[in-house]
């Protein structure tokens, strides 16, 4: 009869894959080093497989068959936390830790008017909060470190599961004297013409930005980037371009107290789109329906999210 590991020794293995430091695996897993190798040698005993090369000393290598077990190892743990994670949303739904990634153009605006709602609309949910770009976001989405994400579509989320929540459109933000700044509303192509300035790399706006308003100028963005919001428009405020800015950000008061003119920005796909992405077959899917919803409600914009439904794979672009 083949042995099959602890849950713990799985855990042993995919944190120290994670970590790559003994010291810092055996921190993260609550236990001494000493009993963390041990658990370790102990399954490539049961399991007679080399699944570290120790011919390296100190440093964490593992071998081709290794790296094939801990991938396992990983959706194993997933399988496991999934079980009593479907027994528990039986008993009370939205309710117990949820692990929630959020980026940085969102995070910071829409948090301190979800968080309230949630608390009275969701009493028993503790909502654990992380902040990343996306693509390391959906990193630990996949790696089972975080249970959701909210994103702002469209955006590669791979096989995630993905629920569009509501619509953000973008608003110009112009500079003092910009002649933009006696139009009611600008066009993508004016601004193209524009200086544009954008966040740095990583950052999904700066691509959705681009794709929006592709700079026709040399100068375009002479290479700066900021690495928020508020930067950026203390960045318009001194003369130095222009940019685009998402009305969840201003309506949460981004501009506050800069010399910066806003204008509506014109056009079809004028806007980005709030949604949450999550793993398939998570048994708490309905939760994350529940979830979406609040949020469109904070937002006051849910009606504008067309094609509200989840899908799998790469999130199609709005119209």
């Amino acid at each position: 009869m083949n042995y099959l590991p602890a849950p713990q020794q799985l855990r042993y293995l995919v944190t120290l894959a994670e970590t790559q430091h003994f010291g810092r695996a055996a921190a993260a897993c609550a236990v001494t080093q000493s009993t963390l190798s041990a658990g370790l040698i102990a399954l490539e005993r049961q399991l007679d497989a080399p699944i570290l090369d120790r011919s390296l000393g100190k440093r964490v290598a593992f071998t081709p068959l290794g790296l094939d077990i801990v991938a396992r190892a990983r959706a194993a743990l997933a399988s496991l936390e999934a079980l009593a994670e479907a027994a528990s949303v039986a008993r009370t739904p939205m309710s117990g830790p949820l692990r929630m990634g959020v980026i940085p153009t969102i995070g910071a605006f829409l948090l301190p008017r979800l968080m309230p709602a949630l608390r009275h609309s969701f009493p028993n949910l503790r909502l654990y909060l992380h902040e990343d770009t996306t693509a390391r976001c959906l990193d630990r989405l996949t790696a089972n470190r975080l249970d959701l994400v909210l994103l702002a579509l469209p955006c590669d989320c791979g096989a995630a599961v993905t629920l569009k929540v509501a619509r953000d459109e973008f608003i110009a933000a112009l500079p003092p004297g910009s002649p933009l700044s006696v139009l009611e509303r600008v066009t993508p192509r004016q601004l193209s013409q524009e200086r544009m300035l954008l966040l740095e790399d990583g950052h999904c706006l700066r691509d959705q930005a681009l794709a929006i308003c592709p700079p026709t100028r040399n100068d375009a963005s002479d290479g700066y980037a900021a690495t928020s919001l508020h930067t950026l428009v203390q960045m318009v405020a001194s003369g130095l371009g222009t940019t685009l800015l998402p009305r969840l950000a201003v309506e949460a008061g981004v501009t506050s107290g800069a010399d910066v003119t806003l204008r509506p920005l014109a056009g079809r796909g004028a806007w980005r789109t709030l949604g949450l992405a999550w793993r398939p077959d998570s048994p708490r899917e309905q939760d994350y329906r529940a979830l979406g919803r609040a949020l469109g409600e904070v937002c006051g914009s849910d009606e504008n999210a067309r094609g509200s439904g989840g899908t799998s794979g790469q999130a199609t672009p709005n119209d």
